[in-house]
């Protein structure tokens, strides 16, 4: 039984959202410090303990969303909304996951602590009360995204990071918020007001337009950060990586439009070839520039 319920609490926490931490990582990359081993050590550390306070979120929030879920047409089979873990485990376990993560980080590094501190109140409040509010529930999640990058800057002594990313990560994760919210939509069709109140907030059509004034922010944004940014190379080879960002946007407009995906974002990046293989063409480009340009 005891081996059930660990199994059960272990999907819980949902380690393939880990993926989403990746952007812990954006400090180290970007400063160019990806093979010292200080900063490595030190942010790879910070990336678990960020999964950690994930998982703890997802816990939690899954209780507030109990009933709501268990009505889901894919959510009902969470290990909490389908009855695998209970909820008097869950909720103590949750809550010594968080207190524990909590310490880590401050023992880790105090800013980081107190940046992981206020993503956690930032989601306590989005699981209870902002999720409920349209367009601010979408801008809540993008804030955790960049908590995420300011945490791994947190982390290292940066000198060439530039703020122009904090921008491009606020406008992309814009888009893989409303993209998800539009795949909820359509997935739900007539009952999604029922399952999440939310959506009777949005039409398919507003969030259509919201997604191409973000793709086209995004766009626009990391040029800028090719040809603007200080600490990068001064041949300007940066500007090279815009055709990979630009694909990627179009490739997810086109998943979230002709395919009708996007409703589980960081599984579609990673389970789509097109996508996967140009965020890694896209991934060397950009280290072999930063690091060898």
């Amino acid at each position: 039984m005891m081996r059930v319920v660990l199994r059960a609490f272990l999907k819980e926490m949902r380690p393939r959202q880990w993926a989403k931490n990746v952007f812990v990582f954006g400090a180290l990359v970007f400063d160019g410090k990806v093979f010292h081993p200080g900063p490595l050590s030190r942010t790879a550390a910070g990336f678990v303990l960020m999964c950690m306070i994930s998982s703890t979120v997802y816990i939690l929030n899954d209780i507030a969303d109990l009933e709501g879920d268990r009505s889901h047409p894919t959510k009902r089979n969470r290990p909490i909304a389908s009855g695998a873990l209970p909820v008097r485990v869950a909720w103590p376990a949750g809550m010594v996951l968080g207190l524990v993560t909590l310490l880590l980080s401050f023992l880790l590094e105090p800013r980081f602590g107190a940046i992981v501190a206020g993503y956690f109140a930032l989601n306590l409040l989005y699981s209870f009360w902002l999720k409920h509010a349209a367009i601010i529930d979408v801008l809540m999640v993008s804030a955790g995204f960049v908590l995420r990058v300011a945490a791994g800057v947190s982390l290292i002594s940066v000198t060439r990071f530039s703020p122009w990313l904090y921008v491009c990560t606020t406008l992309l994760s814009l888009i893989i918020g409303f993209g998800k919210r539009r795949a909820e939509l359509l997935l739900l069709a007539e009952d999604a007001n029922s399952h999440r109140r939310v959506l009777d907030g949005y039409t398919i059509p507003l969030l259509d337009q919201l997604i191409v004034i973000a793709s086209a922010s995004t766009i626009m944004a990391y040029s800028l950060y090719t040809f603007t940014a200080e600490g990068l190379p001064d041949n300007h080879l940066m500007m090279l990586t815009i055709p990979f960002v630009m694909y990627g946007i179009f490739r997810y407009l086109h998943l979230v439009h002709v395919e009708h995906a996007g409703g589980a974002p960081e599984e579609l990046i990673l389970t789509d070839r097109p996508m996967l293989i140009n965020l890694i063409l896209w991934g060397l480009l950009a280290l072999l520039i930063l690091y060898l340009g």
